[in-house]
């Protein structure tokens, strides 16, 4: 029997269950509804972003205390993290299950990520670490010698896999997947190998840069929690120009405060030349020698200071507080409009009340790289000093062409002491 031509044929509905990173539809709203001062749930929200922070905090701490190789793993599990959150967000289950393996080749591209970028920051250090007369110095040195071919033969092993693993049908989803891989590794490296470097110039100027990111992002939260009343940006709804005013002059004042506490201790200020762990000695340098600054004469008699003391690294700590309080928050901007291209509300829920690892370091990223830039154009010295000449030399050298070397400069000074005299 023939069904009737103008009678609608019924289809099932097919109902989707919803990510837990998906964005709501209350953020579908306006601006003015979305903000911290009109939702009904703030404060339980409040009190759970509360303990999660108290959490990074402790564990945060904990890596400071123990010293540069423990702030450096602490890194790597955060990008190890980041890049699980970023290869899940655009993962299909069903494709996946067709293609066995294609997962172990995008952590095959990270870790000959991690081996080529860290390999580069650390090679040097590694050298210094060991002592010549072992024979872990020998393959230590053969490592740094032949680094970047290691490594590009283990990405041309994991170029090679992802030929032999195209299938037919599925050739976009592959080569998508395969473009995305290597914008994380992008994302991820070329931003997280400027904080590695930062630890080893100094703890402090890791520890000042993401301690005013984490000073502007909570003083943020809370003057637009309670005096937020004017939408910033549409890419974040929840953002308010009194939170990102109130933010930026509680992080200027934060960067020269906290720059003048953490550069009267050597642990934070003394460069890491090797990879031990050992306590920290050097000479702190005149950035971190205060000098006495007289008070001006208007202020009233009953102060009783005449002058005060002040680092000349807290007027570069000024620097990277603007940074952080005008610039780094377009990181999270950046952030936020990449989750709405994507229809997600966080990139993960590994940190309750603060979405995914990404979530938290996407101001910290831009921020590193400034720190970097900042200290190396306008802090490091610019002339080579001996022991610097001497570490790039020796680097690279066996046992017996230090010997040599050194039998080479000691004929060079005898020659030019005679022809002196």
């Amino acid at each position: 029997m023939q069904k009737d031509i103008g009678s609608p044929t019924s289809t099932p509905r097919l109902r989707h269950r919803r990510r837990s990173n998906e964005i709501p539809q209350e953020l579908n709203k306006s601006n003015g509804d979305n903000l911290l001062i009109n939702d009904q749930n703030k404060y339980k929200s409040m009190w759970i972003r509360t303990l999660s922070s108290f959490w990074m905090l402790g564990s945060f701490v904990f890596a400071l205390y123990m010293g540069h190789l423990y702030i450096w793993a602490m890194v790597v599990v955060i990008q190890i993290f980041m890049a699980s959150e970023l290869f899940n967000l655009l993962r299909r289950a069903h494709e996946n299950k067709r293609l066995p393996g294609f997962r172990l080749l995008n952590w095959h591209f990270f870790f000959t990520a991690m081996l080529f970028v860290y390999g580069r920051i650390i090679s040097q250090r590694l050298v210094n670490t060991v002592t010549s007369d072992n024979i872990f110095y020998r393959l230590v040195g053969g490592f740094v010698k032949y680094h970047m071919a290691i490594c590009y033969f283990l990405y041309i092993a994991g170029f090679v896999w992802f030929i032999l693993t195209l299938k037919k049908k599925m050739y976009k989803y592959q080569f998508s997947q395969y473009a995305w891989t290597h914008m994380i590794l992008i994302v991820v490296f070329a931003q997280s190998a400027f904080t590695v470097a930062n630890i080893f110039e100094g703890i402090f100027w890791f520890l000042l840069p993401a301690s005013l990111i984490a000073v502007n992002d909570v003083a943020a939260y809370f003057f637009g929690f309670f005096f937020g009343k004017t939408p910033l940006i549409k890419l974040s709804p929840k953002k308010t120009w009194e939170g990102f005013i109130g933010a930026s002059v509680a992080t200027m004042i934060s960067a020269f405060v906290l720059a003048n506490i953490m550069g009267q201790f050597l642990w934070l200020t003394c460069p890491r030349k090797d990879l031990s762990t050992g306590w920290l000695d050097c000479n702190p340098g005149p950035l971190y020698k205060p000098e006495p600054y007289p008070l001006p004469g208007w202020l009233p008699h009953w102060v009783p200071w005449k002058e005060i003391s002040i680092l000349p690294v807290q007027w570069h700590a000024l620097w990277l507080g603007l940074f952080a309080s005008i610039i780094a928050p377009f990181g999270g901007f950046f952030a936020s409009g990449f989750k709405r291209a994507f229809n997600v509300k966080d990139f993960g829920d590994s940190i309750p009340g603060h979405g995914g690892f990404t979530d938290r370091m996407d101001c910290q990223m831009v921020m590193a790289v400034f720190a970097y830039i900042y200290h190396q154009s306008f802090v490091a010295p610019n002339d080579s000093s001996i022991e610097m000449i001497m570490n790039q030399i020796l680097g690279g050298l066996t046992p017996e062409e230090q010997r040599d070397l050194y039998t080479k400069l000691g004929e060079i000074l005898q020659e030019r002491i005679r022809l002196s005299s």
